[in-house]
């Protein structure tokens, strides 16, 4: 859902990767619906993304379209390299793309372990280097989505749990090192978000069932709530949040198992 909000990112070039669908879909277009002009990138699903470029594009913004398989740096170099020659410029790099394989730890495979990897934790690092590159003097803004299975265990999550916290792991180092390029980097934790991603764990229905039950709120975790958080993240407002991984989960992280 696109809501009016102030321009908060008018002339301002963002990347969101895996923007073809889901959280990075609503991100890419509240992103657009705020002024910016953005970048849809995606690895699989061309139809969903030129769908989003499209609706991008009706907000007034203009859209990059950039298929890339992230895990694979030569094709991550080129993602950056485009960008850099089609705007000349990033303000804000949101790492959202994520992959995995659902497997107990005792099943996780080595190619399937270098995959998840490479995608949730290399390439943010990876990507972060070349975006520093191209963000303008007076700084920008970097923002990697992570999951509570960073820290918590989940069924079938080990992979990329153990991602995720390299991913945070990241988020704290690449956060001291860019402070004096005045570039600010933070992490964002959701709750069981509720997107068609969810479909790919065996035995979601009972997890989600859990984790409702456990929910103080009276509603789950949207794309839009998610949203709402990365928007302030990567704006000025937030000069003083460094370094950090902020939860979104409507507070069920604090009631006891």
């Amino acid at each position: 859902m696109v809501l009016d909000r102030p321009q908060r990112y008018a002339g301002k070039v963002v990347l969101v990767t895996g923007s073809s669908r889901g959280i990075g879909r609503e991100l890419v277009l509240r992103f657009a619906a705020e002024g910016a002009d953005v970048v849809v990138h995606y690895f699989r699903n061309g139809d969903a993304a030129r769908e989003v470029a499209a609706q991008v594009e009706s907000l007034g913004r203009r859209a990059l379209l950039v298929k890339a398989n992230v895990a694979d740096e030569e094709k991550l170099n080129r993602l950056f390299d485009t960008i850099a020659q089609e705007y000349g410029r990033l303000d804000v790099y949101v790492h959202n793309a994520a992959s995995g394989r659902n497997r107990r730890a005792l099943e996780v495979d080595a190619k399937g372990w270098d995959w998840t990897v490479n995608v949730n934790a290399r390439a943010f690092l990876l990507g972060a280097q070349r975006a520093e590159r191209i963000m303008p003097a007076d700084g920008g803004a970097m923002l990697a989505l992570s999951s509570f299975g960073s820290e918590r265990v989940f069924p079938y999550y080990t992979s990329v749990g153990a991602s995720k916290a390299a991913l945070e792991a990241l988020v704290r180092y690449l956060a001291v090192e860019l402070a004096p390029r005045r570039i600010n980097v933070n992490g964002l934790s959701a709750g069981a978000v509720l997107t068609k991603a969810l479909e790919h764990f065996p035995d979601m229905d009972r997890t989600l069932a859990e984790l409702q039950a456990k929910q103080p709120y009276h509603r789950m975790v949207t794309p839009e709530d998610v949203a709402n958080a990365a928007l302030f993240l990567c704006s000025p407002e937030a000069e003083m949040i460094r370094g950090q991984v902020i939860k979104v989960d409507g507070g069920v992280s604090l009631v006891i198992p």
